[in-house]
């Protein structure tokens, strides 16, 4: 007889423990950051390879918009920034003549000096060798100041020139769709062929690496919570009434309470309201966004 009697306290126990597979503080169901991706272009979209569930990694490429007119409106700009460059002067070109007449008279000059000591010639054909240096050092500067004004008009105008071309390089490599984040692909909104504009969605993907699991406490447990503090997150796997277990850090716990939602329970029912809290988790590809997780909070 007590052989049987501990038999049967073994069964109840393990039965026992098949409905209580582990403690938990708190439940919730997962979340992701999820992203909705928009056009940034108008126009047709030419290519669009991506389908719901496809994963990508952040900076991915998978659409184009219409760039042809974009590349036609570059071309031409740029045929306008070579013109405007054709019309620069070289400055040292063009004084080049006038310099020489002012080295020719100050050669002179130095010929009248030498002359006049020698009691050769007068003061007055080296005053009005002078006064050609002087009258054609101020056509120098002048000829000097108008040239550089030139070019820098035009220098002016190739820089505004080079702005459009920056303009439309930005808006050619906005016309390229690509993945902002790394993720999974959850809803699709447009197809290849489509006419799109700026705003309008292409697709919506979420970091499904990175899970969060949002939770509610009550006041009590509240207390002995943190930031940054690991806890232990619950998954159930399979039919037959396993688990996965993880890591996870509390992330964000709210500084407002509210009523417990209805499809959520707390570990003592009776309490009315909650504070949420969000725990992130590391996904290995088994935890799915909607589903149910239990959280035990390690107290001590």
């Amino acid at each position: 007889m007590k052989r049987i009697f501990v038999i049967s306290f073994i069964a109840l126990f393990l039965i026992s423990c098949s409905h209580n597979k582990y403690a938990y503080d708190a439940s919730g169901t997962f979340e992701a950051t999820d992203i909705i991706v928009s056009s940034e272009a108008t126009g047709r979209l030419e290519w669009f390879a991506v389908q719901e569930g496809d994963k990508l990694d952040a900076g991915e490429a998978i659409g184009l918009v219409d760039t042809v007119q974009l590349y036609l409106n570059k071309l031409q700009l740029l045929a306008n920034r070579q013109a405007l460059g054709s019309r620069t002067l070289d400055i040292s070109r063009q004084i080049a003549a006038t310099q020489q007449q002012i080295a020719t008279q100050q050669r002179e000059r130095d010929r009248v000096e030498k002359l006049i000591s020698a009691n050769a010639a007068n003061t007055k054909q080296l005053d009005d060798i002078n006064a050609n240096i002087l009258v054609l050092e101020k056509q120098l500067s002048a000829q000097r100041e108008s040239l550089q004004s030139n070019n820098l008009s035009i220098y002016g105008e190739i820089d505004g020139v080079a702005a459009q071309i920056a303009s439309i390089d930005d808006r050619i490599a906005r016309s390229v769709v690509k993945s902002p984040i790394s993720g999974t692909v959850l809803v699709k909104y447009a197809e290849q062929g489509e006419y799109t504009s700026v705003g309008m969605p292409l697709f919506k993907i979420a970091d499904t690496d990175h899970m969060i699991l949002r939770a509610y406490v009550t006041s009590g447990q509240l207390s002995q919570l943190k930031i940054g503090q690991e806890v232990t997150v619950y998954t159930d796997f399979g039919d037959d009434g396993g688990s996965r277990e993880y890591k996870g850090i509390v992330t964000w716990i709210s500084d407002q309470a509210e009523f417990t939602p209805k499809t959520i329970q707390t570990k003592d029912e009776r309490e009315n309201l909650v504070y949420a809290v969000k725990i992130s988790v590391e996904n290995d590809g088994y935890v799915k966004i909607g589903m149910y997780g239990d959280v035990n909070f390690n107290f001590q």
